[in-house]
């Protein structure tokens, strides 16, 4: 029988584990792993199965619990320690950009379990040879689950709906009440990365036609996906029913939809962004959704400025559905991140390429 490690606390109050395991590789130093998690992080993204994983791995693991009060000391602990490898989650702190990186006594390599690593690591580390994966495309498939959500939710007008049941005692008014379905409408996608392409199948069955606009997209792409390339930005707003946001962010598309191609968008039509709130010009949005209320729904789960602002005008507009950037993995889609993680895990121990590497551009580029 295995004996459990033992579990003290050290003066930070973090709960610290350490499991030393025989290697039985021939390197000279054995790849340390610091897995830094919260405890609710660690309840989701290390389910029992994923532990065992992990457990079985030929490394040293320390395991340090963190309650979240003390961000220095678990810096700290990360200097103290010199792992090779750091496993962590949306609650770790900074690192600091004079951290020593690379080897043979650096760390080398961030897998971070979830995404935009912007707030953990600093441009220089990356430039200096820290390697840095995230949840890459392991939640494209939820992602756009929940485009498909909120389309549904703008043509049946289920947000406002259900805020007038609520708190309004509303009730559906005979024939004045106008809901649509989604069955036949056309769809035009903007921008045809993982996430779109996660996206076809599921629209598939309402038998409508999909077109996309995405200029760096070969061909053959929107081929293997029966997607037809919609030759311009405005032919996609003003020839689609539906329009799904999922353009990349750079610099180029800061608001590159414009009130000019919101106005253009057909009566009865559906905007949905999912992709990045700075891609669309959020004031231009407002000013439209508030003229088109009859004949525009709209519905969102990114924004400009996040958290929404409570005075935001978005907020209370009847033909606007509103999600809290909830749209990547549910709580209980979290393992698909570690097993991607855990998967790069061991390439790194066995000194192969990592795939998915946030590269200085890409990382210019998140939000």
């Amino acid at each position: 029988m295995r004996l459990k490690p033992p579990l003290t606390n050290d003066e930070t109050g973090a709960a610290v584990v350490t499991n030393d395991r025989a290697s039985g590789a021939t390197t000279a130093r054995q790849t340390t792993i610091l897995v830094a998690l919260s405890e609710a992080e660690e309840t989701d993204f290390l389910p029992p199965e994923m532990k065992a994983r992990l457990d079985a791995m030929p490394v040293r693991q320390i395991v340090i619990r963190w309650n979240g009060t003390d961000t220095a000391a678990l810096v700290a602990k990360l200097r103290e320690h010199r792992p090779d490898v750091l496993l962590c989650a949306w609650a770790f702190p900074p690192l600091p950009e004079d951290l020593e990186v690379g080897a043979p006594d650096g760390l080398r390599y961030v897998a971070y379990l979830a995404g935009s690593v912007r707030k953990l690591v600093p441009r220089s580390l990356l430039e200096r040879g820290l390697l840095v994966t995230n949840w890459g495309n392991t939640i494209s498939g939820t992602v756009a689950e929940c485009g498909l959500l909120l389309t549904l939710m703008a043509m049946r007008r289920a947000s406002h709906w259900s805020v007038a049941m609520h708190r309004d005692g509303g009730w559906k008014d005979g024939m004045r009440t106008v809901t649509q379905s989604f069955f036949g409408r056309s769809v035009g996608i903007h921008g045809f990365g993982h996430i779109a392409q996660q996206m076809v199948p599921l629209l598939r069955p309402f038998g409508g036609r999909i077109s996309a606009y995405s200029p760096s997209v070969p061909d053959t792409l929107l081929a293997e996906h029966g997607v037809e390339r919609s030759g311009s930005l405005e032919d996609l707003f003003s020839g689609s029913d539906v329009i799904i946001e999922l353009a990349a962010y750079s610099p180029k598309n800061h608001h590159i939809v414009t009130e000019k191609l919101l106005r253009s968008i057909r009566p009865g039509g559906v905007f949905v962004n999912i992709g990045r709130g700075a891609v669309v010009d959020e004031a231009a949005l407002i000013r439209v959704a508030r003229e088109r209320a009859d004949d525009l729904q709209v519905a969102l789960d990114v924004y400009e400025t996040e958290p929404l602002p409570k005075d935001s005008p978005l907020r209370g507009l009847s033909n606007v559905a509103l999600l809290p950037h909830i749209a990547g993995p549910t709580k209980d889609r979290r393992r698909d991140s570690t097993a991607l993680a855990l998967d790069n895990l061991e390439k790194f121990v066995r000194g192969e390429e990592i795939p998915g590497l946030i590269t200085p551009d890409i990382y210019d580029r998140s939000t």
